[in-house]
């Protein structure tokens, strides 16, 4: 079973309690290691607005407001052979682990990777309707 790093621990505080416990059962079911980049949590008007101006981000963290800025978003990447990695292969294993993880508790997470409009691989984010099934 995995752990996450002290480092990535402290870029989760604030996050929703949920997305905590979707971790930790992702981190015990999945085949591969992963972490939280800087920015990965909880963000700051200005942090979001900062991802925005450079490209990384639809939401201006001003006007429209990112679900990182709630805590009820996660940025995660994949730990592979001692080194961070956005590779496909790896973040669809991430994905995985995370979305049977939130199955199991009952919590509906979406995967920005799955999106159409703006493909997010390291994002994950809770609905605003969740509720335990």
């Amino acid at each position: 079973m995995f752990k996450l790093s002290r480092r990535s621990l402290e870029r989760l505080e604030g996050v929703d309690k949920r997305i905590l416990s979707i971790i930790n059962l992702a981190l015990s079911i999945t085949k591969i290691d992963f972490g939280v980049p800087q920015y990965g949590g909880v963000r700051s008007e200005d942090e979001q607005h900062k991802l925005f101006v450079d490209g990384k981000s639809k939401a201006d963290g001003r006007y429209k407001k990112s679900y990182h800025q709630s805590g009820k978003a996660v940025d995660l990447f994949a730990y592979v052979n001692g080194a961070a990695t956005w590779d496909v292969v790896y973040m669809a294993q991430l994905a995985s682990s995370m979305l049977q993880a939130a199955n199991i508790l009952g919590y509906r997470l979406e995967w920005g990777g799955l999106w159409d409009n703006f493909i997010d691989m390291p994002h994950f984010e809770l609905k605003d309707d969740n509720v335990p099934i």
